[in-house]
């Protein structure tokens, strides 16, 4: 008789350690992501823009995970986002579609600016040290487009742009649809700034109006640009003022997604009476970011 107490003893015990470890798992916030590991990564945040969730707007967009900036960068001390841009950005301009996130750049008068158009940003809710940021985005063609997947200091750790660092995972000239590029910025304040940049040409067949795959490998001491998992530039050499190497990217960085009309990207000065009658769509199908284990 006592073996049999015994035996069920020791059976009811481990039963409930099982229940006890698995009361004490965390939540896994990150389930709908579409690809938890990528290698050493393993995803940290995404969003798959399924236009579900607790704090959704009315175009369906999840703000627990993106802040929406509107205006023309005056209210940031930057008449036209520091870079002669013409847009007002509005939140009407950014909705969830079809499972996709769509930017939509109008040719419509808003407040002294000729066009109008979106911008979200993570800085709000999540900003991340080193990893894997990428992007699955469709662009659009287009004279004075300015679509772009970035990343910016989460706290000016050494001070005001460019001291602090920038990141851009994508940048594309829509007049120029065979070509995108990535950069960082560093060195010191405005205007003692200096950037490093790589540029990449699509293969025949392919272009910035096809969904392709933008990200960026962010390490200590060097940073890989990709598009489609094709590595076209890596920056290993940096600094800013006063402060010693791997500075300024040593900091917590927020991702942003945006699509200018304009500015100084492309040289762009003086603008024909309309670049575009149509709106112009920049699609996003997921954002994912990723951290060695």
């Amino acid at each position: 008789m006592k073996k049999y107490v015994l035996t069920f003893l020791i059976a009811f015990l481990f039963l409930t350690l099982q229940a006890c470890d698995k009361s004490d798992e965390p939540e896994n916030d990150n389930a709908e992501c579409g690809e938890p590991e990528i290698g050493e990564y393993t995803i940290t945040w995404c969003d798959e823009f399924t236009g579900e969730g607790d704090n959704v707007n009315a175009q369906g967009l999840d703000l627990d995970k993106w802040g929406v900036q509107t205006g023309t960068g005056t209210e940031y001390g930057l008449e036209g986002w520091g870079n002669g841009e013409l847009q007002y950005y509005r939140e009407e301009n950014a909705r969830v579609e079809d499972g996709r996130l769509l930017i939509e750049a109008r040719n419509n008068s808003y407040e002294g600016a000729d066009y109008t158009s979106a911008r979200l940003r993570t800085e709000p809710t999540f900003s991340q040290t080193y990893g894997r940021f990428e992007a699955k985005i469709k662009l659009p063609e287009g004279e004075g487009l300015w679509p772009a997947f970035w990343m910016l200091p989460q706290d000016d750790v050494y001070g005001g742009w460019a001291a602090s660092g920038e990141i851009d995972i994508m940048e594309a000239k829509g007049r120029l649809p065979d070509q995108s590029s990535g950069a960082i910025h560093y060195g010191g304040q405005w205007p003692d700034n200096t950037y490093t940049h790589g540029e990449y040409d699509f293969p025949e067949g392919r272009d910035i109006t096809d969904f392709n795959v933008y990200a960026i490998e962010w390490e200590e001491d060097e940073m890989r640009w990709y598009v489609n998992d094709t590595l076209f530039f890596t920056a290993k050499l940096w600094h800013t003022e006063g402060h010693d190497y791997p500075a300024p990217f040593d900091q917590d960085f927020h991702l942003l997604l945006n699509l200018a009309i304009g500015g100084h990207f492309d040289e762009y000065r003086t603008p024909p009476d309309s670049l575009f009658d149509e709106p112009v769509v920049m699609e996003v199908d997921y954002v994912r970011v990723y951290q060695k284990d």
